[in-house]
């Protein structure tokens, strides 16, 4: 299997939204973002399937190594060797992909953020910077549309902790802020023993608010002349925001069961910012 064989196979084996934003692109950026998704499944695949802290620390220790020796011309995964060859057309950086990895250190330390500010910082270094990257990757003429990428990476994300609530208490992990769990009353143990309340359902309408708002706010800092170029981001921007409505409409029951949109809609969606040009 080639190194091109083996980030395709990561992406598409993926199942995420990311990947039908990619179907679009020309094969150039396409084998970019790719191969740049494909490092973010590697380091988050180490979290997400740890079942030793030491072992996951140890593996994240090994991608920080991998990533210095491959901007120095040495290497030796195959998600590197894919994506070395191309870093210098898209301007991908060796802090990029470390900040990524640091990012993914702070679930083996932290499973709690005191507040929002707190989580911001965490939401910079695992959605961000990626958006950050995905822009360069995109194309774009406009130092805004970088802040523009960084704002919609932290509405992804934030998306993302509104659906896996269920999911990541199950890991000891709860990433909605602990005061605002306290402003609106709802117990820690609540959210681990998947308790549904009145109150947890006001706490969520809170998140799904302030996603909302910075959709809206990624949006309107994008500039005119580089929303063609970004259309894949506009797709994902479609795809989350619409799974955020679903789960809206769902009432927030997202303790039990991880809400999802079929693959055909988000394939709808992503074409419909093709060949529309609106979300």
């Amino acid at each position: 299997m080639t190194p091109q064989d083996y980030v395709q196979k990561k992406a598409a084996a993926s199942g995420s939204s990311f990947y039908y934003a990619f179907l679009f692109l020309p094969p150039s950026r396409r084998a970019a973002i790719t191969a740049f998704y494909a490092f973010c499944r590697e380091v988050d695949d180490v979290v997400d399937d740890m079942v030793d802290a030491g072992v996951a620390s140890a593996k994240l220790a090994w991608w920080q190594s991998e990533v210095a020796q491959s901007f120095a011309g040495k290497p030796s995964h195959p998600v590197m060797q894919a994506l070395m060859p191309l870093v210098a057309d898209f301007h991908m950086e060796q802090r990029h992909l470390q900040a990524v990895i640091e990012g993914c250190q702070m679930d083996l330390t932290q499973t709690r953020y005191l507040d929002y500010p707190g989580l911001q910082r965490y939401c910079h270094l695992v959605a961000g910077v990626v958006g950050e990257v995905a822009a360069n990757i995109f194309g774009h003429t406009q130092p805004q549309t970088l802040d523009y990428a960084h704002k919609l990476g932290q509405a992804l994300q934030l998306t993302n902790i509104i659906r896996d609530v269920g999911e990541d208490a199950l890991r000891g992990r709860i990433y909605l802020p602990v005061n605002e769990l306290q402003q609106f009353e709802v117990k820690a143990h609540e959210i681990l023993k998947r308790e549904y309340s009145p109150r947890f359902t006001a706490l969520m309408q809170f998140q799904a608010r302030r996603a909302q708002s910075l959709y809206d706010e990624a949006l309107a800092l994008l500039p005119a002349a580089d929303r063609r170029a970004q259309k894949p981001g506009l797709m994902m921007a479609s795809i989350y925001r619409n799974l955020l409505s679903e789960i809206e409409r769902d009432n927030f029951q997202v303790l039990h069961q991880r809400i999802s949109l079929t693959p055909l809609r988000k394939l709808w969606l992503a074409w419909k910012v093709q060949a529309l040009g609106r979300l």
